[in-house]
Formats: structure tokens, sequence, C-alpha cells
């Protein structure tokens, strides 16, 4: 995974009363430095119902594409650094498939669906997690834990953070990062071809959260996973009260993505529908927009 050399902003919901937080820095460790800094809060406190025995709540991490769980210069990084900072506390960087080359093409070519039911399953299996957990996901592994927060209560997930999440999906990929520029191409060319049909929904990671704003209609149909878990074509009252659920949801923006298109997305907003070049925020959506999307389960 190649770090986004951009600055940050972080908005966070929190349950019950939606509220703002910005934070401004130069790259994405100056965001995760900040969230760290808020560790005794947000990591060690975050829990009225769980805490292990060294008073510390577990956390989850899902990579982004391209990445891995255990990549020395990015994920592997970052959990030492977590658990350096905060003492004793057990992090689950998770890994996708058998082996770190299996989760690394995981991250380009699997089902999405499966995966997040695979990682429900063994969150559900680990004893050190049965009281609750915290998250936090990087670029696509943070909608795939939004996926899990609002599909498997069980064990609790208490607060979701969001590094860059695209959760309304995207519609380009412009610097598709990962170790070879052959497999970027050929996933543009498969997304420009046909995100939409049941073989690239069922084999791409990346068409299984394409949005396409000119065909509005096509991608709530086809959309076999990013339309369900923002409730495209029917709200899910089940999906609604588990994300709600959550203490804090924190997602953080970067200012000048050069991966993600749109980077609104990062914040839930998205292009105007019928159109590719005016983008709409979810602070700034009306509320019959809102209905109409049916974002509104969102605004807890």
């Amino acid at each position: 995974m190649k770090w986004r050399q951009e600055n940050v902003i972080v908005f966070v919901l929190c349950s019950n009363l939606p509220s703002c937080v910005f934070i401004s820095g130069s790259r994405m460790t100056a965001a995760i430095l900040c969230l760290l800094l808020a560790g005794p809060v947000l990591l060690v406190a975050g829990s009225p119902v769980y805490k292990s025995d060294n008073g510390t709540v577990p956390l989850v991490l899902w990579h982004g594409m391209g990445d891995s769980c255990c990549n020395p210069l990015s994920m592997g990084a970052i959990k030492k650094m977590i658990e350096e900072d905060i003492a004793g506390i057990y992090v689950l960087s998770l890994m996708i498939g058998k082996n770190v080359i299996e989760d690394t093409e995981n991250g380009f070519f699997s089902d999405v669906n499966e995966q997040v039911s695979t990682v429900c399953s063994q969150l559900a299996q680990d004893p050190k997690l049965k009281g609750g957990y915290n998250a936090m996901g990087f670029s696509q592994g943070a909608q795939f834990l939004r996926a899990v927060a609002q599909r498997c209560p069980s064990p609790p997930m208490k607060n979701l953070i969001s590094i860059g999440g695209q959760h309304q999906g995207v519609y380009g990929l412009p610097r598709c990062p990962g170790e070879s520029s052959h497999i970027c191409d050929m996933i543009r060319k498969a997304l420009n071809n046909g995100a939409y049909t049941d073989l690239m929904q069922k084999h791409l990671v990346q068409a299984q959260y394409w949005h396409d704003p000119l065909n509005d209609d096509l991608y709530k149909k086809h959309s076999r996973f990013l339309a369900d878990i923002n409730q495209e074509r029917a709200v899910n009252e089940t999906y609604k009260k588990n994300l709600q659920l959550l203490e804090k949801f924190i997602m953080v923006k970067f200012l000048q993505d050069t991966v993600v298109d749109p980077v609104d997305t990062e914040w839930f907003g998205f292009l105007k529908t019928g159109q590719a070049k005016e983008t709409e925020t979810l602070q700034d959506m009306t509320f019959s927009n809102c209905i109409q999307s049916r974002l509104c389960f969102f605004q807890v």
C-alpha cells in the first residue's frame, strides 16, 4: 500500500446526535497519530460493556486495496505502532485468505459479501472479542467494516474509524495502488466495459462498490454489495438499528486524494445523479434527497 500524501480532515458522527470535528494534517500518518492521541478515550475507555484484563478494548483492522494484513511497511507498522502506544491492547489485522499473497489478491478478485460473511464468523469465534471491539478500516476496508457493523452485531462493534473509505462508492480509479500497474489497467478496463455484469459483481472487488451516477437505475438494480449496505433498493431496519449501535463513527477524508474519485465519498457524499461533475455532501443533502437516496438511515 502506498501512503497517500494529502491533508486530512475528520468527520465524527456520535450516536443520537451528529457532530463534526475537523483535524488537519500533512499526511495519513498525522491522521492516525491524531486518532492514537485519542486512544485513552476511544480505544481504551470506549466500551462500558467489555474490557480485557488490562483495561483495553480490542481493535480490528481491515486493510485497503493492494495491501495485506501484515505488510511491515503499512499495516504491520500500524499494528505495531498501536500496540506500542496502548500497552496490552489486542489488535487483530484481518487476513482474507490463507496467506499474505491470497490476502492481497482477494483485495482485487473476490466476492465482497463472502468476505464480510467470513470476517463476521471469524470475529464471532474469537474469544478475545466476545464483549466488543473497536474497528479501523483503511480505504475499501472501511466500507467492508461498515458492512460488518450493519450485518453482524455480535460481537458488538463499539466505534468505527474509516480512513479514506469509499462509503458511497467510486466512479474512477485515477491512481490505483498496488505492485502491478498492469492489474490496475485491467481493472479499469473491466469496470468501464461492464461493472454491473454478474461476472464482475461476483469476482471483481472494485466493481462491487462501483457507483455510476449516469446509470443510477442499473447501479441500484445490479450492485450486489454497495447498493445493499446503502439500502438503495429498500430500507433495511436491521441495518439501520445495528449502525446506530455504534458509539462513534469517525470518517477521515483526504483533502487532496489522488486515488479515490470522487473524494466526497469518504464523507458519504457523491456525484449528483445524472451527471459526473457536481458533487453533493451528506451535510448539504436535503431531506427529500435523503429519502430518495435512502441515506437517512445513516444519519444517526
